[in-house]
């Protein structure tokens, strides 16, 4: 089992350290602008990147559940390659926003268009998989069929 997920665990591992790394720039950016917690505002440096790394941290939850679902149903591969541009999106969108607010408008669509996709192949994976276990219809297999009658 491990090595049919290895890929998964590399981009959940590389999703927690950058969460990680969203957490400490806040850390940084508090103690450069004077705004010691509870405090959640401060000079709008401060606020863009406090927004940035809580607005990572909510969609978190929903990357890491596509991923997984996306890659133990539908493909291992497809799944952590998404996963990787979504790291990368979701790295573009902290800097972006960290700089100004209109810098998080491109990375945030693109990040946003990788978590459809992953919503995508989730739902194809876990519907064939229901219909094959079930069901008993292989799916692929009667598309193919009728593929092979035209």
């Amino acid at each position: 089992m491990p090595d049919q997920v290895v890929a998964l665990g590399a981009v959940t591992v590389l999703g927690v350290l950058e969460q990680a790394y969203f957490s400490l720039q806040v850390i940084y950016a508090r103690r450069k602008y004077s705004v010691s917690p509870p405090a959640t505002a401060g000079p709008p440096e401060f606020d863009r990147i406090f927004r940035a790394q809580a607005n990572c941290s909510e969609y978190f939850p929903i990357f890491i559940t596509v991923l997984w679902t996306s890659g133990v149903f539908f493909s291992q591969g497809l799944s952590a390659v998404c996963g990787l541009l979504y790291l990368y999106g979701r790295l573009s969108y902290f800097r972006g926003y960290s700089e100004s607010a209109q810098g998080r408008l491109a990375p945030l669509y693109f990040c946003a268009q990788v978590l459809w996709v992953l919503i995508g192949f989730s739902s194809v994976g876990v519907l064939l998989t229901f219909c094959r276990v079930y069901l008993d219809v292989d799916l692929v297999q009667e598309l193919c069929s009728a593929l092979d009658l035209l």
